[in-house]
């Protein structure tokens, strides 16, 4: 065999190996448990320059979601060889390598077909990498979104069991505290200790009311609704409110808002309960949105906030019975998980979005038709 030959042949699995290398290297990097995307990427990107075929002067970079990863010293080169990212048939960046320098005169191109083949293969690991770990966020979401309803599930049925025991006991102390109410010459002190135990008790009532209806157990009555009239109705005994606490209400209905099957005085709730909310974010003014608007077979309503946000621990946390961050005076926990029982109920959907300092935002889809096996009472005309 002629010397250039067996020249050729060395050189060419010199190559092979450095490819190999490079992709075994890939293969490592992406392995390690608790390693993180960002990590991965970086650890990625420093294993290309090794694998081409004039390292010295070659420098890489990859692009994914408009964040960057390069080698030391990377620049813009003479020579550019890229791979786009595709993610689920999106492109979400891409690979490239680049030669600083002009590379030695030859009857080859600056790059080898074999350094175009590596280079999409690169790739494709990184799309397969992000693939995998988007699959498994969104496993543990879902995970974390069964376990969440499962716990809620359990809590409805625990606070419907407590509320019907309680009942029939706090209707008794009402009853007869408002009997000895009327006692004749009751002494002041007594009168004002009877007037604390009807007010109590009625406070009691309120609650057993709100966890029955958390737990589904205060079955709705479906209606035609005009969901832009209950919002007003809801909002004309808070205006007054918003407006002593300098916050300013801005509403943007949608006067082409089909009628909706619900009903009224729960969504009138689920209104006042959310607008509550937000005053309570913003003790020092700021700006309530409220939004109606279609989309497709459902309607939005949307209440936005410029509060104080909520961090993710509480956001985990929001429609649990019964919990709070607010002091003992301002409220139960009840609020929200009725607001979530009360939609569940009509079949719809509550979204969620807030952040420290920069408010938050609630949007709830509810179905036009209603939810399916639910009693219909009178058109609301």
């Amino acid at each position: 065999m002629p010397v250039g030959a067996i020249g050729r042949t060395e050189w060419a699995l010199r190559e092979r190996v450095k490819e190999l290398t490079c992709l075994y290297g890939i293969a490592r990097a992406t392995q390690p448990p608790g390693i993180t995307p960002d990590e991965a990427l970086q650890a990625i990107v420093e294993l290309l320059p090794p694998a081409w075929q004039y390292p010295e002067i070659a420098c890489a970079r990859i692009v994914f979601d408009k964040q960057s990863y390069t080698t030391t010293g990377f620049e813009t080169g003479i020579h550019r060889q890229a791979a786009d990212i595709m993610v689920s048939g999106h492109r979400r960046g891409f690979v490239e390598v680049v030669y600083t320098q002009e590379v030695p005169v030859t009857s080859e191109p600056p790059f080898l077909e074999e350094e175009r083949s590596l280079i999409n293969m690169v790739a494709r690991e990184i799309a397969i990498l992000i693939e995998r770990r988007e699959a498994e966020e969104t496993k543990e979401k879902l995970q974390e979104q069964l376990r969440h309803a499962d716990r809620l599930a359990t809590l409805g049925q625990l606070a419907a069991g407590v509320a019907h025991e309680i009942n029939e006991p706090l209707a008794n102390i009402l009853g007869f505290a408002q009997l000895a109410r009327k006692a004749f010459r009751l002494p002041n002190q007594t009168a004002d200790d009877l007037e604390k135990i009807v007010k109590n008790c009625l406070f009691a009532r309120e609650i057993i009311h709100e966890l029955l209806t958390f737990a589904r157990q205060m079955t709705p009555e479906m209606t035609r609704v005009k969901l832009n009239q209950v919002v007003t109705g809801g909002l004309y005994f808070l205006e007054s409110r918003c407006a002593k606490a300098g916050i300013e209400v801005i509403r943007t209905l949608d006067p082409h808002l089909p009628e909706i099957l619900a009903d009224s005085s729960q969504l009138q709730q689920v209104i006042v309960n959310l607008v509550v909310n937000a005053v309570q974010a913003m003790p020092n003014g700021g700006k309530l949105t409220i939004e109606t608007r279609t989309t497709g077979d459902r309607v939005l309503l949307i209440v936005q906030d410029t509060g104080s946000g909520m961090p993710e621990n509480v956001l985990k946390n929001l429609f649990t019975p019964f919990f709070t961050t607010k002091d003992i005076d301002q409220g139960t926990g009840l609020g929200l998980a009725v607001v979530h029982g009360i939609i569940s109920s009509h079949g719809g959907q509550i979204r969620v979005e807030s952040k420290v300092g920069h408010g938050t935002r609630f949007e709830i889809q509810l179905p036009v038709s209603g939810p399916a096996g639910i009693h219909r009472g009178r058109d609301d005309s």
